[in-house]
């Protein structure tokens, strides 16, 4: 759900100006980010478990200084009038966020976090206008194919 609610903001963010682009992929992240703390609280419930359970919380500790850096560098990206490089530094980012955060879950969750940092490190070489085109990707594609892989073998 997570990956398509992205696909969604990709395309409604598509070819708007600045303000109204930044706008409409702030408001995914709160989205995104309802939908991941729904299922982890399911899931947490369904096994009977705290939600500040041992890998809960260290999850959300690791987590977090990157999700923090990424609030920083976007208010500082974009008042120096860069937003350019926004794509790739909110892939990298929640990239190194799942990578830290996926050292207490099961093995496959640090590696979609490499795979975010990847496409990350691309969107900065890449041409700016292909900045879209990594979003859909990153936080469409991979989250979709990992969420895929991850359910099959683990369950969710």
């Amino acid at each position: 759900m997570v990956g398509a609610s992205a696909l969604l903001a990709t395309t409604l963010a598509r070819k708007q100006p600045t303000k109204k682009w930044l706008l409409i992929w702030i408001v995914e992240a709160a989205v995104a980010c309802t939908i991941a703390f729904t299922s982890i609280y399911r899931k947490a419930h369904s096994k009977g478990l705290p939600l500040t359970s041992g890998p809960g919380r260290k999850f959300a500790v690791s987590f977090l200084p990157p999700a923090l850096a990424g609030l920083i560098m976007t208010i500082v990206l974009t008042k120096a009038g860069l937003p350019q490089f926004l794509p790739g530094t909110w892939l990298l980012l929640y990239g190194a966020g799942v990578v830290t955060g996926g050292a207490f879950s099961v093995a496959i969750v640090p590696v979609m976090g490499s795979c975010f940092m990847l496409a990350g490190a691309a969107a900065f070489v890449a041409p700016g206008a292909w900045g879209e085109a990594f979003m859909a990707a990153g936080f469409g594609g991979l989250h979709i194919l990992f969420g895929i892989l991850i359910a099959r073998k683990h369950g969710g």
